[in-house]
Parts: C-alpha cells; sequence; structure tokens
C-alpha cells in the first residue's frame, strides 16, 4: 500500500510511503517525496502515478492571524482543488491537523520549519529534505502509522 501525506499549498509537498517494501524486504519502507508542483495537472498526473492500493491524509490548516486574504484564498483554493483530485481519483483521505501529526511524531514546531525538517532527517537520512518535501513526508509517517494501529496495512 501507498500512504501518501500532502502538504498542501505552494510551499508545501506531497510524499509516499510504499509499505509494501518494508512488509517484503524488512527494510524502512521507501519514501518519494515532490515539491508541491506549480501547476494543478502535474498535481494531478503525480497523484493518478502513484498506483492502485493507496490512502492520502492531507493537512488540514486554517487561517493564522497575519495572513492577508488573498494569500488564504490562495491556500484555500490549492487546499479544495487537492481534495477535488483525491475524490475524483476515488482515494480515500483523511484530514490532519498540524497539532495532531507534530504531537504524535514528537515534533511540534511552533511554526518553526526546522524541527519538522530535523525529524524527517532523522527518520529518513538517506533522503534529502527541503522545508517543503519534510512536513509532506511526515504527515505521510503519521498516516503509515495510523493505518498500522487500526490494522489496515
Amino acid at each position: 500500500m501507498n500512504v501518501i501525506g500532502i502538504d498542501p499549498g505552494k510551499e508545501g509537498g506531497i510524499a509516499i510511503i510504499d509499505t509494501t517494501w518494508a512488509e517484503m524486504s524488512g527494510d524502512p519502507s521507501p519514501l518519494t517525496v515532490h515539491k508541491m508542483p506549480a501547476t494543478e495537472h502535474d498535481v494531478r498526473e503525480i497523484l493518478e502515478s502513484i498506483g492502485r492500493y493507496r490512502f492520502a491524509f492531507i493537512e488540514a490548516v486554517s487561517a493564522m492571524p497575519g495572513n492577508g486574504a488573498v494569500s488564504m484564498f490562495t491556500f484555500g483554493r490549492s487546499y479544495g482543488f487537492l481534495r477535488g483530485v483525491l475524490s475524483a481519483l476515488k482515494l480515500p483521505f483523511e484530514d490532519v491537523r498540524p497539532l495532531k501529526w507534530q504531537t504524535d511524531l514528537g515534533c511540534r514546531s511552533k511554526g518553526d520549519k526546522n524541527a519538522t525538517k530535523a525529524t524527517a532527517q532523522r527518520l529518513w537520512p538517506e533522503v534529502r529534505f527541503t522545508h517543503a518535501t519534510a512536513d509532506a513526508a511526515l504527515i505521510a509517517e503519521y498516516g503509515r502509522r495510523t493505518l498500522a494501529a487500526r490494522g489496515q496495512l
């Protein structure tokens, strides 16, 4: 099964964990990360290419004090588009709040992206992370652990 983590927004990313690999080899699950593509067409292509057996977790965020109306509208449009693509592809997904996945993974950032990037780097030392991809990877790992705890992997 592929577990997908999505950090929506222009500075976000998409990460895919292949849990089947770990089951077959005993090695840690391979991780693939993508910076959020610039076009909606490219986002759809990435999600379509992932494979049949999959589940996604998308970060559910809301407006923050100091965010401008235009930036929040743009972000909301992107978030809605991503949810629409997941639905159109019949890809089951859940929203997860930043506080939930960060708490469960022990990496409360309080707005400091370096905290989550350091956690991602510890979990996957062979992967080169950016701020755009680290959160997506951790959301995918949160999803993998959540599905495993439910017996869905």
